[in-house]
């Protein structure tokens, strides 16, 4: 993620940026005292409290600079303004997995807010990549580890 920009729609610009502003503003302060604390038990050679909440600050830290940095190179897209007979970043789609009869629904999106948890997927990903730029009737293809999957596109949805 060196200098390239990053691909977010403007729920994952949001999410990002309220993740940031928690740790910085919030869990930042909460940390602190933490550390105050555990400073008062004295020894900090052999204070684990103290070594924990120092290794958990140096994470926060890290994870806020990645986050800066990420937000400073977004690139937000918004799916209103794109054309909504094909899929892109953004866009919701409905597709019917061929060998099961299984509809199955993703949000298009960028590395940064991939969640398949919540059916969101990667424009970067196997499937992101075949999805790409497809439309309503299209048939894809994606190798996965256990074969070849097909699957047909059923609808594309706009934000």
């Amino acid at each position: 993620m060196a200098d390239e920009e990053v691909v977010l729609t403007q729920e994952g610009f949001d999410k990002l940026q309220a993740e940031l502003d928690d740790l910085k503003y919030v869990k930042r302060k909460e940390l602190a005292a933490r550390i105050k604390l555990a400073i008062s038990y004295g020894d900090l050679k052999e204070n684990s409290e103290y070594h924990s909440a120092k290794d958990e600050q140096a994470f926060m830290e890290t994870r806020i600079l990645q986050l800066e940095k990420m937000l400073t190179k977004a690139r937000i897209v918004d799916a209103r303004h794109m054309d909504s007979n094909t899929v892109h970043v953004g866009s919701t789609v409905v597709l019917n997995d061929v060998e099961f009869g299984e509809q199955l629904e993703y949000q298009m999106v960028g590395p940064a807010e991939a969640d398949v948890a919540n059916n969101k997927i990667s424009y970067e990903s196997p499937l992101g990549k075949a999805l790409m730029g497809k439309a309503v009737g299209d048939k894809i293809s994606v190798e996965a580890p256990m074969g070849t999957i097909a699957y047909e596109l059923l609808e594309i949805k706009g934000l």
